[in-house]
């Protein structure tokens, strides 16, 4: 933890936890998702679902989604841009069970070239955010790290083709976890690297025949 962790990212206010890490989570999950959102369901649990209108965490969360930096002078007016870009948004409550964080947002998305993806995180204090669920799969990042996402085909070898790519490019994995539902059915990787990785690298990955779908989150 440095100081930044303690007094919050340059942003617009007024919380780091119920604005700066409500963008931050938007921003994630329309990587996810890898296409401009067209539409959002957005579920808040416990205290976002109690504070998000006061706070601006509602703003927040659909600047994200568009894109937007966690100083953006635009926020207080997200709602108005999000309808010229023709997103349309939802909000509701949502109980997400005793052990979520307080701070926890359910995204489900629909994206304009046809894609979707629920996508589940947290702001958990100073800006930052936890990711702990996309598409049913269980996992843990922070977006602190340059992260990849990458579905693929639960089969012998394929975390190694994969690493070899990185590896191949210089490209060093600072964690990795790998998330599946059942043996031998479709998995998720989820790899935080120290240097960014490139257009080319993802083709590469993309590419390979176990894999599904590669998504690209850069660091924040």
């Amino acid at each position: 933890m440095n100081i930044f962790d303690v007094i919050g990212p340059v942003m617009i206010g007024p919380s780091s936890s119920h604005t700066a890490g409500a963008v931050r989570l938007g921003n994630v999950a329309r990587s996810i998702l890898g296409e401009p959102v067209l539409e959002a369901s957005i579920g808040l649990h416990g205290s976002f679902a109690q504070t998000y209108q006061g706070h601006g965490s509602d703003l927040a969360l659909v600047a994200g989604l568009l894109g937007w930096a966690t100083d953006d002078a635009r926020i207080p007016s997200s709602f108005d841009h999000a309808r010229e870009a023709g997103l349309s948004v939802t909000f509701h409550k949502e109980n997400l069970g005793e052990l979520a964080h307080p701070n926890t947002v359910r995204f489900r998305l629909k994206g304009r070239q046809g894609g979707a993806s629920v996508i589940t995180g947290a702001s958990i204090g100073g800006g930052r955010v936890l990711v702990t669920d996309v598409d049913d799969f269980p996992l843990e990042f922070t977006g602190d790290f340059a992260t990849l996402l990458v579905m693929h085909h639960d089969r012998p070898g394929a975390i190694t083709l994969v690493t070899g790519i990185l590896s191949s490019q210089g490209i060093n994995i600072a964690q990795m976890r790998v998330s599946r539902k059942q043996k031998g059915a479709l998995a998720l990787m989820v790899l935080e690297t120290d240097q960014p990785v490139g257009d080319g690298t993802i083709r590469a990955i993309s590419s390979l025949p176990q894999v599904e779908a590669v998504r690209r989150i850069q660091a924040m």
